[in-house]
């Protein structure tokens, strides 16, 4: 062999391994290109879950919070509803108290004027029996007004806790209702 043909096979062998070492370097950047493109997309998939779990909790927080305000607001609506019974309850109790104590008045005012009377009478009296006479009168009917009126003032009286209850009776029904629904 001379050093000719060797030359040419030496630059065939040199060709042959560029060649190679240029189709690896090819293969290894499709590798490459190829990894580098799984990767990307695993990134994207790995975002994109991350961001659709992060939607889906928002949206959950977001429900749960409308739920608590809601349920705020209302606790907050039949809070007020409960005062403005007891205030209305009040209200109630004491205009029936001023009746109550103007019925008593009237009815011990009527006594009064009839007690003194009866006295007047007695003094004008001419035997003691006219007097003792007199002095029965004014007892008996001043027992049977009193029983009667005891009767009357006994029936505004409960009417009047009637009236005065029933706004709060009506809340607590109210309240019977809304929290049997929810359970």
């Amino acid at each position: 062999m001379n050093i000719q043909t060797s030359k040419i096979k030496t630059i065939e062998t040199i060709d042959a391994a560029a060649e190679a070492a240029k189709s690896a370097q090819r293969e290894a950047g499709r590798a490459t290109e190829q990894n580098f493109d799984q990767a990307v997309s695993a990134v994207k998939t790995g975002v994109a879950g991350a961001a659709a779990g992060f939607e889906q909790t928002q949206t959950q927080l977001k429900e749960q919070m409308q739920k608590a305000m809601k349920t705020a607001e209302e606790l907050v609506a039949f809070g007020q509803g409960n005062l403005e019974a007891l205030l209305k309850s009040g209200q109630i109790w004491v205009a029936g108290v001023q009746d109550l104590s103007r019925l008593f008045a009237a009815n011990a005012q009527v006594t009064m004027d009839h007690t003194m009377s009866t006295f007047k009478a007695m003094a004008a009296v001419r035997s003691l029996k006219d007097a003792v006479d007199l002095q029965t009168n004014l007892a008996r009917s001043t027992m049977e007004k009193a029983v009667s009126e005891s009767g009357r003032l006994t029936d505004a009286s409960v009417k009047l806790a009637e009236q005065a209850m029933a706004p709060i009776a009506a809340r607590v029904s109210l309240a019977v209702e809304k929290f049997s629904k929810a359970a």
